[in-house]
Formats: C-alpha cells, sequence, structure tokens
C-alpha cells in the first residue's frame, strides 16, 4: 500500500509543483484562465504558494504520514474551490480539477490506509 502511496503522491506532487510555476510565473495560459473565472489579480501568487506548500506536504508525507494526510485534505480542498470557481463562472471545463480531485482523494486514502 505504500508504494501506492508513494506512486499517487510524487505524481500529484510533480504536477502541483509544475501547476504553481506556471501560475508564479503567470504564464499565458494560467492568466487567461484566471481572468475568464474572475480572480482577482492579487490570488495568484497565493495560489501558487499554496500549490506548492500541497506539494512539499506530498512529499514529506513518505516520511510523515500526518503531513501527508493533511496536505492531501489540503488539496482536496483547493482543488474542490477551483471546481466550484469553474462552475460558478459557467466554465465547464473542469476536466483537470477533478483529475486533481480525486488524486488527491487517493493519496489520502491510502496515506491514511498505510499509516
Amino acid at each position: 500500500m505504500f508504494i501506492a502511496y508513494a506512486v499517487v503522491g510524487i505524481l500529484l506532487a510533480a504536477a502541483l509543483g509544475a501547476s504553481a510555476f506556471a501560475m508564479a510565473t503567470r504564464q499565458e495560459a494560467i492568466v487567461a484562465s484566471m481572468t475568464k473565472l474572475s480572480v482577482p489579480d492579487s490570488w495568484p501568487p497565493r495560489l501558487a504558494s499554496l500549490k506548492a506548500a500541497g506539494a512539499l506536504g506530498l512529499l514529506v508525507g513518505l516520511w510523515v504520514p500526518f503531513i501527508g494526510a493533511a496536505a492531501a485534505v489540503g488539496v482536496v480542498l483547493y482543488f474542490v474551490g477551483a471546481v466550484i470557481f469553474h462552475v460558478r463562472a459557467k466554465d465547464y471545463a473542469i476536466a483537470p480539477p477533478v483529475v486533481l480531485v480525486v488524486l488527491a482523494v487517493a493519496a489520502l486514502i491510502l496515506r491514511i490506509a498505510t499509516a
């Protein structure tokens, strides 16, 4: 079970890290998406920090189960919020945040099962 958590956690951490980097560097696709969703301009640096913290927490969670579980809960909440923002803006291209919610739930379940 631990190997499953390690694989899911590392993949999710990599996706979060790449997304945090793209958001922090204000890549054009991210800025366009944020504008479409009416996200205030002051939010992207904070959101990038949350993603980076989630990635780091998932990686630390390989050795400290509580941190991994807490990070997974945070990532689930983050991406549930992202899905809500997409739906409120009537933007139904929600596959990426939904996939990340599913991965985060899987990471949480696996981390709890292996603790």
